[in-house]
């Protein structure tokens, strides 16, 4: 006799089998798309990190892969159409703004109808529960405002790592990997195929785009994978009376999330618009520091598996035990940074007296 469950295991594992295929072999097709319709990034400030012109748009390679996985394996329900429809809005946004470079108003507006889009087809936040009472909130009339807010959000979010050759792909696909263990406990086999279509996607660009990159995602890629990461967790996590609490997605795209927070804050403390680009990402502090890209994207990559590690130890167990690691984790992260800092010191001391003795 078949066993069903195994069945819908196979399902998610062709899932991100076809997915990764599908974007890997896309991929070099949209490098010569790229260059035709001369949708190329040129470096022009302090802020981009590589040197030479390179093609953008390659998050429609990501996109396709995901498409065709989702037609091939989901059942077409009504959230299933509404996220898809969705999903080309993102990226017929993205494709524009790679190409003419939209004002960031624009773009805004285009997340939001986006996110009213699946909004009207059912994927909404209605409940979530407390982590620490274990009670279900009901959001009530709040419940469109905070999917709209929650979705633009995490697709800002997402979009603004990506400022490192692999960087945003990477961190999509192991948040997609560990949002595809969580809803998999919650039996949602057909979110489950679509989370797991979303991190063979991811992955299967990410031969091109890791340092030295050939292509670049755009907008057109990072904006559409926060997208989907924002509409799963909705979908997945956050709908209805589950066993998952409203944290633990917010843990899995933690560092996305924070990175952002902390852009927003630094910009109002300093006067400046929200909108406006930095410098002072994560990924540039730590360029900054002195590590290279490759180190840099470890770093995070590291960062972000442990989130989610986090996630599902409090999911497993509860939230003393995922504390518990998140502070051993700091004081890591803590003791490493003071010991750069203090090498770093002694790295430039000797070339502060050598200028002193040449002054004298």
């Amino acid at each position: 006799m078949i066993d069903l469950g195994n069945i819908k295991l196979l399902y998610v594992a062709l899932a991100i089998l076809v997915a990764f295929l599908i974007s890997f072999a896309a991929t070099p097709v949209v490098i010569g798309i790229a260059k035709k319709i001369k949708a190329i990034d040129v470096p022009k400030d302090n802020r981009r990190i590589h040197k030479k012109p390179i093609p953008l748009i390659g998050g429609l390679a990501i996109f396709y892969g995901f498409l065709i996985s989702v037609l091939c394996f989901c059942v077409i329900d009504e959230a299933v159409i509404g996220i898809v429809l969705g999903a080309l809005v993102i990226v017929i946004t993205g494709i524009i703004d790679d190409k003419y470079s939209l004002p960031a108003k624009v773009k805004l507006l285009m997340q939001i109808v986006s996110a009213v889009i699946v909004i009207a087809f059912g994927v909404e936040m209605k409940y979530f529960e407390n982590p620490f009472t274990n009670e279900y909130v009901t959001l009530g009339w709040l419940s469109i405002p905070i999917t709209i807010i929650w979705i633009v959000g995490v697709t800002n979010a997402v979009n603004l790592t990506d400022g490192l050759d692999g960087l945003a792909a990477g961190i999509s696909t192991i948040a997609s990997l560990s949002l595809l263990i969580l809803i998999l406990f919650t039996d949602n086999i057909n979110l489950a195929i679509m989370t797991a279509a979303l991190a063979g996607a991811a992955f299967g660009f990410l031969p091109y785009n890791f340092n030295p990159a050939k292509i670049f995602m755009g907008d057109t890629g990072s904006m559409f994978l926060g997208y989907i990461l924002a509409c799963i967790s909705v979908q997945g996590l956050m709908k209805t009376y589950t066993v998952i609490s409203f944290a633990l997605p917010i843990l899995v795209l933690g560092l996305p999330i924070f990175d952002t927070l902390f852009a927003i804050v630094r910009r109002v403390v300093t006067g400046r618009s929200i909108m406006s680009p930095d410098r002072g990402h994560l990924h540039h502090r730590l360029l900054d520091m002195g590590f290279s890209q490759r180190q840099t994207v470890a770093i995070l990559y590291t960062l972000t598996a442990i989130l989610c590690l986090t996630a599902l130890v409090i999911f497993l167990k509860d939230a003393l035990r995922g504390a518990v690691l998140v502070v051993a984790v700091v004081v890591i992260i803590i003791v490493s940074f003071a010991v750069l800092d203090s090498k770093i010191e002694k790295a430039k001391k000797p070339e502060e007296t050598s200028e002193e003795i040449k002054e004298s």
